[in-house]
């Protein structure tokens, strides 16, 4: 079993920054692809970033130049680093890993999620 837990939300000015946080622990062999997605009240789930081993990030074109994702293999934790933030990214943030256990199975986990409010 893979848990995901997500940190560093909160509450910004419009142009701050924040760094959300998530750090996966368990049986897990390898990843494969890491995601972090977004919901605004009343508004479906979207994809922010995503990024498979060994590969480049693609980057959702609303955040573009503004987010960068980044990953620490040593602490099997991967970053959200938000700058320039705008009203309109307020949602709640999830990240999403896929991969395999140590007993070859693949697995798939989300995180709890984690509130970004932007608002002056």
């Amino acid at each position: 079993q893979v848990q995901l837990v997500e940190s560093g939300g909160g509450l910004v000015q419009p142009g701050g920054s924040l760094r959300l946080s998530c750090k996966a622990s368990g049986s897990i062999s390898s990843i494969k692809l890491m995601n972090w997605y977004r919901q605004a009240p009343g508004k479906e789930r979207e994809l922010v970033a995503f990024t498979r081993t060994g590969d480049t990030t693609t980057y959702a074109y609303f955040v573009r130049g503004r987010f960068t994702f980044a990953r620490d293999n040593a602490k099997n934790t991967v970053y959200l680093e938000m700058n320039n933030l705008k009203p309109e990214d307020t949602a709640v943030y999830y990240c999403n890993v896929e991969g395999v256990t140590t007993l070859g199975a693949d697995f798939g986990s989300w995180g709890q999620g984690t509130q970004v409010t932007v608002s002056s």
